[in-house]
Order: C-alpha cells, then structure tokens, then sequence
C-alpha cells in the first residue's frame, strides 16, 4: 500500500513539473473577456488579461499607448501567433514613457489591467471601435526562436534496420 502511494505521488510530482505557469507578473484572477467580448458589451471596469502583436506604439505626455492585434493566450499567457484572422483589436495605455524601438512592431505582448471605456479610430478609411484598457502590468515577450527544416527528411541521415543511412536531401542522394 505504501509502495502504491510512494509511486502514486512520484507520478503526480512528474506531471506537475510537466505543468507550466504564467511569469510571475501575470499571475492572478481575472475576468475571462477578449476584445471582441468588450466590443459588443459593456465590460468597463473588469480587470482582465490580454495579448497579441503591437501594431503601433504612441508615446504621449505622460503615458504610453499601445495599438495591439489581439491573438488567443496560451497556458503561459503568451500570444499565440498571428495567423489568418485576428481576434480583434485593443488600445492599451500606462503611465510612463515605452521606447517605440523596443516596443516595435510585431512584438508580442501581454497586458493586465482594467477595461476603461472605448475609443473610435480610424484603420485606413474603417473606423474602429477599440476597446481601452488602463495597464497594471506589460510583460514583453521575446523574440521566438525560428528554426528551418529539410524539406526532405534530416540531414543527419538515419537509423534503419541495416544501420545509419543518408537521410533524403543531401546533395549526393
């Protein structure tokens, strides 16, 4: 019996080392809204999370904004990337001076704060409504590592039933 909860918890230890958490500034409760959910209701007041890829970084007399395209979260809170279609987008502003050469386009970023209102804006000729949020938190991610692959199987060749072979692509195959 004992055996059985010894393996039980080394089982349950292995699974959560597994887990991933958000960064540390990222953490709490919040409201599950997405901009698109702020823009047909009212959630004005709701502390909530969100993210996406900077569009454009205003700096202003005392505060900066940031015009973000807004893309699902993942576990860690962390944009996914830009495919295809958006999920809308959000103004988000603090306090403070953000170096628009830091906080340049495309990066990906994440904000906690609370919903405070709208803002009607033009994108092109199409004025939008975003919705504002006022910022508790920035957290800019990194730069995601980009990896090329052979379009014809590994370079390092590979293991079969008669022993190491070329893999497909190298120049001589």
């Amino acid at each position: 019996m004992k055996l059985k909860l010894a393996v039980a918890g080394a089982a349950l230890l292995a699974l959560s080392a597994c887990a991933t958490l958000p960064p540390e500034p990222l953490r709490g409760e919040y409201t599950k809204i997405t901009p698109a959910d702020a823009q047909s209701k009212d959630y004005t007041g709701a502390t909530t999370v969100w993210g996406g890829v900077i569009a454009k970084t205003t700096p202003m007399q005392g505060q900066t904004c940031f015009e973000v395209v807004s893309t699902p979260l993942d576990s860690q809170l962390r944009p996914r990337e830009l495919r295809e279609e958006s999920a809308g987008r959000f103004m988000a502003c603090r306090a403070g001076f953000y170096d628009p050469a830091v906080f340049a386009m495309n990066r990906e970023v994440t904000f906690v704060g609370r919903v405070n209102g709208y803002s009607d804006q033009k994108i092109g000729d199409y004025t939008y409504r975003y919705p504002k949020m006022d910022a508790q938190t920035i957290y800019l991610w990194g730069k995601r590592d980009r990896y090329a692959t052979p379009p014809y199987g590994s370079p390092y060749g590979y293991y079969g039933s008669w022993g190491w072979g070329l893999g497909y692509g190298w120049p001589w195959w």
